[in-house]
């Protein structure tokens, strides 16, 4: 007599988990694929029966024109030198916060600072004030130093980082104070310590917040309008509203460049975000030490 092994039970729990992630990655991967679906068509259709649920013949020269084609009205602005605008101020954008949240964070963990608990707090409640709140002053101080369509003008303004601070506080807090000690005897002075020992200890904290900077950066949108009125320092999400023209006698919108544009600049932070996932986690939940 042969003994029948007992029937796994189904746990419906785990199965209602994954039918949720399923759905959760097929409602986030929906828009993406549906854009690239609809740009592989020329314009008319697009205008004329709106998103496109098959592939076209259009999506080589929808992409080669809005990537190398020159538009704008200079007619001298191509879909790469926006690529190239965006990728400075995402890397100066994260650069720039990375560096001012680490000498900031440094300044009030080890300064010894007499208000430095104060002035940590003072840092942190600016998460209150988004870029709108101080648009305006931003961006009147901006235009009389005479910054107005330069990268300077871009990335400078925006690189002060209350996150950025935040994080670096709690990871140098739980840096152990014999280190400190020992740099002390050894000789090492404040600058030596934060180059040495600091930024190495701190390199998974750095690569996490880089990330989320960049991304933050690269999404810009409200500041590069109101900073740049020079088509040469468009960026990508600056630059696909361009591209769908408003009605000029009979030209009908160029919607397929557009989506092949907004597919490009979706491209780097996925990539970021992918490429580097292992290094973002470790520098939100680990202590390399």
């Amino acid at each position: 007599m042969t003994q029948t092994s007992p029937r796994r039970r189904i746990r419906w729990s785990t199965v209602s988990d994954h039918t949720i992630l399923t759905l959760g990655a097929i409602l986030m991967m929906a828009p993406p694929l549906l854009a690239f679906i609809t740009a592989s068509h020329d314009a008319v259709t697009i205008h004329r029966q709106g998103i496109q649920l098959g592939f076209g013949d259009q999506l080589g020269t929808n992409f080669q024109k809005a990537m190398f084609e020159k538009g704008g009205f200079t007619q001298t602005v191509d879909g790469t030198l926006m690529l190239i605008n965006s990728l400075i101020l995402g890397v100066g954008f994260a650069l720039g916060k990375i560096i001012i949240s680490m000498m900031a964070a440094y300044a009030i963990v080890y300064f010894r600072l007499r208000f430095a608990t104060l002035a940590f707090w003072m840092i942190f409640t600016t998460l209150l004030l988004p870029l709108e709140v101080r648009i305006l002053p931003s961006y009147e101080a901006i235009q009389r130093l005479g910054l107005a369509n330069t990268y300077t003008g871009l990335i400078v303004p925006l690189i002060a980082s209350a996150t950025g601070t935040f994080f670096f506080r709690q990871f140098f807090m739980s840096v152990p104070e014999e280190l400190a000690e020992a740099a002390r005897i050894d000789g090492a002075g404040p600058v030596k310590f934060f180059i040495d020992i600091l930024v190495p200890l701190s390199r998974t904290m750095i690569a996490a917040i880089f990330i989320i900077m960049f991304v933050f950066g690269w999404n810009q949108y409200l500041w590069p309008t109101l900073i740049t009125t020079d088509e040469s320092f468009f960026t990508l999400v600056r630059g696909i509203k361009q591209i769908v023209l408003s009605y000029t006698d009979a030209q009908i919108p160029e919607h397929g460049q557009a989506l092949a544009l907004a597919i490009i600049a979706m491209l780097p932070p996925v990539l970021i975000v992918v490429f580097f996932q292992n290094w973002f986690v470790k520098g939100l939940t680990e202590s390399d030490k």
